[in-house]
């Protein structure tokens, strides 16, 4: 049964048909990536320079890429078969350069005149002539030059040129060739990767840094995989080895010099002696001529002083005949290193000594003990990053170094090097243009344990800066990548512009706007047209109701029937099964952990050495909100307070008794302080059993604080100890208190200061303090405002449908729009931008553990992070807008300070960390203004100031943006505190 032929195929056979004067039943063609095939048969063998005349006359004539389809690459080059018909192999075959027509035309027409066998050496000047253009850098060439290879696999190829931004750790703007290759399936790397590398590294091409090779699949705009291929030339390679005393790499050079006079040498080493044996090249062994000393003195000596290699102190000449073992003359040298003391060390004791350089090149030697492959290829790199005392070691190449030849191996030889202050070491493994390493491995010299992993380090993608990295799967243009940034803005401008007269033009034709430079008298008149405004109105207020009544049919129709609850608190089985139930997405944004499974491995969740007490920590999101529910007092208008509020009361009736130590403060403190590395801290310092709670609520300045303090907290839940963990803008007195504000609005607040009324004669009421002034203007504040907006309240809600299920709408609308397609990205996450703020509290709604403690993963990384959110100056930063300490928050902490001492609890207040890229001059002057106002009201007063603010200001893996730490800040935070002799912890 024979197949029909795609439209494209058929007209390329009518074309050769009509060219060859052969009948379409005698042509068959086949496209395969950027090659055409044509085979031409019949009953006697089609002649072979008379067809090829025919063919390459009309290729001169066509451009086959308009027979083709439009999803087909160009093709490239063009594979001519000569057969009998009822033959399985062709009698004769012609590959044509579609670049080189005039060429293979000249060939052609000898081979009619003269003998064909003579005429066919002109074949390989064809395919010279095509490296040689590749060699000169130009991208149709390389193309050409590398579809001599990939073809045969089904690969199309298209490369470009783009050219690197200038940056301060890359000064030249190098080049960097983008290698897009195209199939109908994704080839497995290890195919492709190695031949390209050769083939691309034989060219020499000068200006490029690097080259990109890119999978696609025709049809996707993704990519399959991404390879980098290194393009630095073979001598600054060799140059670079024999710097630090590679005995090949150095014979390389000098031998490049000596080769043009005729001679050779052969280099030992001995201790930090070169011995170096001269030898005229000769093919045969019995030449007598001996090397010309001064000429091998100038010539070894010149290259050696250049390259000056580590810890080779001097060198020995000799000159030797092929005939004579004994060297005719001796000479002995010595090298720069006998005069340099940077240059005495050798390598070994370098990288003993932890020089990371002098480890690289011994490591990179180590995996790379073919020189002549590494030259070809580009080798195997080695990356070096310290964290703490672990060695993190990434090894990459074109081809992922195999674990069991690597592995085992560079760990050997890292701990026999005996580094001091090394305690263990972490390889990786990754093919070249990943980020992230397809395998890992670890070993420890010494015991380790630690309350929580460690972070994983990043490598980039290219060592020459961080800030260039491979782009992700997906992230390249595919289509068009030849789009300049320009060109994409001049798009986008069109765009917006025809859109933004459209809507102008709409917007008139209602008659509610008019142009702002038409005349008075117009304007009056049409303005005072009060029958449009009614007519508009009308419409207006009845597409209101017909809306509020189809949205009210839709929430009743979706919003199940609510289940009876019982006041009964929840118990802990029911809690625990409703968190374990809630879906959320805090981890599997953050981190890349799983949860560890039952069997035992060498390497936990984050990638390193699995500790039996680590434990998953529990979120309490489904509690919290259960109880907050089920709470019978009304909501502070803070979905936060609320939660932690419930957690904590649900901490003293299970424990009988407040937390030993009460964390307050913002999102500093939510993040910063881990109760429990705290609590285990303290027992290894002879504190065993201090209960810690965090109470930490975003955006919570000193009014905030000094409301939950004196205001909603009972005497009876008051702890022994505060730590007030906060810094500078919690206590700018200048800018708005939203948080505050919306807290006093609300009818918690209400109840609260109504509560206080009923007992301001009793024994309970605080007389120490003073009400701070959102307090004040609350109880002044007529009735007349609530009173009103009571009855507008019951008003709407008599004629809307929607109003008293407003809460149940917002939900439905909110779940909705996350399922549009447009509305996510690739990952199928949604895609809908938010806040800072929002994104802040949606983290916060899902994290936090039982003990109120917000552990993120998320480690702060500039070149990633200001990519996705701006970079705002303290000029610019609302936290410190009229920035100043007197006012509102000077009271509030005033009156913290006096309750505090009347009710006997130790405050200690710790000014939280901040990175260096968050400090600039303007925030910093006003952190040294606040510093200096803690200190001196630490000294009139009972308060204990800590001042961490510039603990860690280059350590960005402690957080997770400018100024919030991490759970591993929280950790070495918790780590600190505990061992401060200044704080009076409490005593069991």
């Amino acid at each position: 049964m024979k197949t029909a032929l795609p439209p494209n195929q058929q007209s390329l056979i009518q074309w050769v048909s009509q060219a060859t004067g052969i009948n379409t039943l005698g042509v068959k063609i086949r496209l395969r990536g950027n090659n055409l095939y044509i085979l031409c048969e019949s009953q006697e063998c089609p002649r072979r320079w008379r067809t090829l005349s025919d063919l390459l006359h009309a290729l001169q004539h066509t451009n086959l890429d308009v027979l083709t389809s439009s999803e087909q690459p160009s093709i490239y080059q063009v594979f001519v078969y000569g057969r009998k018909k009822g033959e399985t192999k062709p009698q004769w075959c012609h590959q044509v350069f579609l670049n080189q027509l005039e060429r293979h035309l000249e060939q052609v027409e000898q081979a009619l005149l003269q003998d064909a066998e003579k005429s066919s050496q002109t074949g390989g000047a064809l395919v010279l002539s095509n490296e040689s253009l590749a060699r000169q850098g130009n991208p149709d060439a390389i193309a050409r030059y590398l579809s001599e290879t990939l073809s045969s696999l089904g690969v199309a190829v298209e490369v470009k040129v783009k050219q690197q931004q200038v940056t301060p750790q890359n000064l030249t703007a190098q080049n960097r060739l983008w290698i897009y290759c195209q199939s109908s399936y994704v080839p497995d790397p290890s195919l492709i990767a190695e031949p390209v590398a050769r083939k691309l590294r034989n060219l020499k091409l000068s200006g490029y840094e690097d080259a990109v090779i890119a999978t696609t699949v025709a049809g996707e705009t993704g990519f399959g995989w991404v390879l980098r291929v290194d393009l630095t030339p073979a001598e600054a390679m060799l140059k670079e080895w024999a710097r630090w005393g590679d005995v090949q790499a150095i014979a390389r050079l000098v031998n490049d010099k000596l080769s043009q006079f005729n001679l050779k040498v052969g280099i030992t080493l001995k201790e930090s002696t070169l011995h170096m044996f001269c030898s005229p090249i000769a093919p045969e062994p019995t030449t007598f001529q001996i090397p010309d000393k001064a000429l091998c003195l100038r010539v070894i000596m010149s290259q050696l002083e250049v390259i000056a290699p580590q810890g080779i102190v001097a060198a020995t000449l000799y000159g030797h005949t092929h005939a004579d073992k004994q060297p005719a003359w001796i000479d002995w040298q010595t090298l720069p290193a006998s005069e340099h003391q940077a240059l005495a060390p050798s390598v070994m004791e370098l990288a003993a000594g932890g020089d990371q350089p002098a480890l690289v090149f011994l490591l990179e030697r180590m995996l790379n003990p073919d020189l002549d492959l590494r030259l070809k290829t580009g080798g195997t790199r080695v990356l070096l990053v310290w964290k703490g005392d672990l060695l993190h070691i990434m090894c990459d190449a074109p081809v992922c170094p195999a674990r069991k030849r690597v592995a085992d191996k560079v760990t050997q030889f890292v701990s026999q090097l005996n580094i001091p202050g090394l305690a263990g070491v972490r390889v990786y493994g990754r093919r070249a243009g990943n980020k992230e390493p397809l395998w890992h491995y670890g070993v420890d010299f010494v015991n380790r344990q630690r309350l929580v992993p460690e972070a994983t380090p990043e490598f980039a993608a290219t060592a020459a800066y961080v800030g260039d990295l491979i782009p992700s799967e997906g992230s390249e243009p595919v289509l068009r990548p030849d789009l300049t940034r320009q060109e994409v803005q001049s798009i986008f401008a069109e765009v917006a512009w025809y859109w933004g007269t459209k809507l102008r033009q709409w917007l008139l034709a209602t008659q509610l706007l008019t142009e702002t430079n038409q005349p008075q008298e117009q304007a009056a008149d049409e303005h005072a047209d009060y029958r449009v405004a009614i007519v508009w109105g009308t419409l207006g207020l009845l597409l209101t109701l017909q809306s509020d009544w189809i949205l009210g049919q839709i929430v009743a129709n979706t919003t199940p029937p609510a289940p009876k609850t019982v006041s009964t608190p929840a118990p802990t089985s029911v809690a625990n099964s409703l968190e374990n139930n809630e879906s959320t997405i805090f981890f599997a944004n953050t981190s890349k952990e799983k949860s560890p499974s039952n069997r035992t491995e060498v390497f936990n969740a984050s990638g390193f050495t699995s500790i039996e007490d680590t434990k998953p920590r529990e979120k309490a999101t489904a509690t919290a909100i259960l109880l907050a529910a089920r709470s019978q007092f009304p909501s502070f208008n803070a979905r936060q307070l609320d939660e932690q509020l419930a957690l904590y009361r649900q901490r003293l009736t299970k424990t009988g008794k407040p937390p030993d130590v009460l964390i307050l403060g913002s999102s500093r403190a939510l993040r910063g302080i881990d109760p429990l590395a705290l609590s285990k801290a303290l027992a290894t310092h002879g504190y065993p059993n201090i209960d810690v709670f965090n109470f930490g609520i975003n955006g919570a300045t000193a009014q905030v604080v000094d409301f939950i303090l004196r205001r909603v907290l009972e005497p009876s839940e008051l702890p022994k100890l505060i730590i007030w963990a906060d810094g500078a803008r919690a206590f700018n007195s200048g800018r708005e208190d939203i948080t505050f504000n919306a807290i006093a609005s609300s009818p918690g607040y209400q109840k609260v200061l109504q509560k206080e009324l009923a007992n301001q004669n009793s024994d309970d009421t605080i007389s120490s303090s003073q009400p701070t002034q959102g307090e004040q203007k609350a109880k002044t504040q007529p009735d007349n405002n609530n009173s009103l907006d009571k009855f507008l309240n019951q008003a709407l809600s008599s004629v809307s449908k929607t109003h008293q299920q407003r809460t149940q709408l917002k939900s439905l609308l909110n779940q909705k729009l996350k399922s549009v397609p447009f509305m996510q990205d690739s990952s199928g996450k949604s895609g809908i931008k938010v806040t800072n703020l929002d994104t802040e509290q949606h983290i916060v709604d899902h994290a936090v553990d039982f003990d109120g403690f917000l552990p993120l993963s998320i480690r702060f990384n500039p070149a990633q992070y200001y990519q996705k959110h701006p970079k705002v100056a303290g000029n610019y930063d609302n936290d410190y807008t009229a920035f100043k300490l007197e006012g509102k928050q000077e009271i509030a902490l005033d009156s913290v300070l006096r309750f505090a001492e009347s009710k006997k609890i130790n405050l200690v207040f710790v000014n939280m960390p901040l990175t260096a890229e968050y400090l600039d001059p303007i925030r910093q002057q006003y952190e040294q203004e606040f510093q200096q106002y803690m200190l001196n009201l630490a000294g009139r007063s009972n308060l204990i100031y800590r001042d961490f603010i510039v603990l860690w200001p280059k350590a960005n893996d402690y957080f997770s943006d400018p100024s919030h730490l991490n759970r591993y800040g929280a950790y070495e935070v918790s780590q600190k505190l505990a061992i401060d002799p200044m704080i009076p912890w409490p005593a069991k």
